[in-house]
């Protein structure tokens, strides 16, 4: 068995496709990490939207139009807000946090200005305010202090709690006090960012620490929607636990200054290994094989291998065992690859970095090594990968056509996506047993709950055992029965 084994291995790295195929994926793996690198390079800021280009490119289109006619009105009014607002972009990038206040507090008022000027319902008392309320914002950026806009928002929560807290004890009624709540639980929210702010030293802006601030915020509000956890539905279960997730990454990431969800360095990268580069390791493992028998057939050398004092069986588990073999050298390789290609154009510093997951058990972020981290993914794509290798083996076999086998095997890889998107979409019960909804044990990471209620990780692995059996079984029995008189 062992000598079968080495001949298939044999066989495998003589040809030369295996050689080509891997150093294109080496090219590509050059290829895809200059483009991260160089995509995430640069200002979080578009600078290049607020340049006297562009704002001339849209006073000329500007120029076309007639804020009397009604049909102009609309887009004459955005347009001109839109120049309104490149041009104090563009004289106030010299600090971040200015564009956002900007972008955030100045932008609508913009909008309201022009409309009451150049609308249908013209009202210059409007203007005027309007115009008054821009000047102080910008006479406040001018002192170029980003702090006083934080106490300013907490100043308000504050006084906004304390009111809303006096509503809600000379309040009886139930509709009014519900709705007390919720406003009471918003500005809560609104007073806890700007504590944040102010305390991690925060400015307003658009990089990791300030998206954090927004999925906090927004988190926090989805989960005051849940009143009653304990009568959630399924669907509204996983939903809470997201929100769930979403809350404790975002407070991880402000507490620890971390960017945990980067992806211009190479532990972000070999942190979504399977992600960004499975389709390569599974055009390699189905290429191989979707020829390893159906080229001996073609060739005729199929004689040359029976002729040998092994049965029938033992040859075609050696050529099993070689192809799941080569599953791992496909990985290992390309990780190898990457860790290399990845380290010269990015630095292997991040290496240092943990991977961080929530814990659905504890509620709680737990870190990990990344090595300790590829381990686990590999273990989760594992039954993907064996199984469409599998299918890829069987078609291969049973047809000996490898072009039928490595095209269907591709074919069942990208449309798994979408089957299951389409199960979970109409709540599909009975494709909890179908092999494409079980093959990913990703989802059962740190107590995540499945795909859909009654799932589990025993189930799913069961399930892909039954799966690569009955693809298994009738390859053996084809292959036992096949008559090669004639090839």
């Amino acid at each position: 068995m062992s000598n079968l084994i080495k001949n298939e291995f044999i066989k495998i790295f003589k040809k030369k496709t295996i050689y080509i195929t891997m150093l294109v994926i080496f090219l590509l793996l050059i290829f895809m990490n200059c483009m991260f690198k160089y995509a995430n390079s640069g200002s979080e800021y578009n600078y290049y939207l607020y340049n006297e280009n562009y704002i001339q490119s849209l006073k000329s289109e500007l120029e076309t139009l007639n804020p009397e006619k009604t049909s102009d009105v609309t887009v004459y009014i955005n347009l001109l807000s839109e120049i309104q607002l490149s041009e104090m972009m563009e004289e106030n990038k010299d600090a971040e946090w200015k564009l956002a206040i900007i972008n955030e507090r100045i932008a609508p008022y913009i909008t309201e200005r022009n409309t009451y000027q150049y609308g249908a319902e013209k009202n210059e008392e409007q203007v005027e305010r309007i115009n008054q309320q821009i000047d102080d914002l910008l006479a406040k950026l001018d002192q170029g202090d980003w702090k006083y806009f934080t106490r300013e928002d907490l100043e308000k929560a504050e006084q906004q709690i304390e009111k809303l807290n006096s509503q809600k004890e000379q309040t009886e009624d139930k509709a009014v006090l519900e709705s007390i709540e919720t406003e009471l639980n918003r500005v809560e929210i609104e007073k806890e960012i700007a504590e944040i702010r102010l305390n991690k030293e925060i400015p307003y802006g658009n990089d990791f620490l300030n998206r954090a601030i927004s999925n906090l915020q927004t988190a926090n509000s989805n989960l005051a929607n849940f009143s009653n956890t304990e009568e959630l539905s399924y669907q509204e279960t996983l939903e809470y636990n997201s929100y769930l997730e979403d809350q404790a990454e975002s407070r991880y990431i402000l507490e620890t200054g971390r960017n945990i969800h980067e992806t211009d360095t190479l532990k972000g990268i070999l942190q979504n290994f399977y992600a960004q580069f499975g389709i390569f390791l599974i055009v390699v493992v189905v290429m191989i094989a979707g020829t390893i028998v159906s080229e001996e057939f073609n060739k005729g050398t199929i004689k040359l291998l029976l002729v040998k004092p092994y049965t029938r069986n033992k040859i075609l588990l050696a050529k099993a065992v070689t192809t799941l073999f080569m599953i791992l050298f496909v990985i290992v390789t390309t990780m190898i690859m990457q860790l290399l290609i990845g380290g010269v154009i990015f630095g292997f510093d991040s290496l240092t970095e943990p991977v961080v997951a929530y814990n659905f058990h504890t509620n709680t972020m737990e870190e990990m090594n990344i090595f300790a981290n590829l381990g686990m993914q590999t273990l989760e794509q594992l039954p993907m990968i064996i199984l469409l290798t599998t299918l890829a083996f069987a078609i291969s076999t049973i047809f000996s056509n490898s072009t039928l086998a490595i095209t269907i095997s591709l074919l069942g890889y990208m449309a798994a996506n979408i089957i299951n998107q389409l199960a979970m979409a109409y709540n599909l019960q009975f494709m909890k047993y179908f092999v494409t909804m079980n093959w990913d044990l990703s989802m059962y990471a740190n107590g995540a709950l499945p795909y859909m209620k009654g799932m589990n990780i025993t189930m799913s692995i069961i399930i892909c055992v039954v799966y690569f059996l009955i693809m298994m079984i009738p390859t053996f029995i084809v292959f036992k029965k096949r008559n090669i008189k004639n090839i």
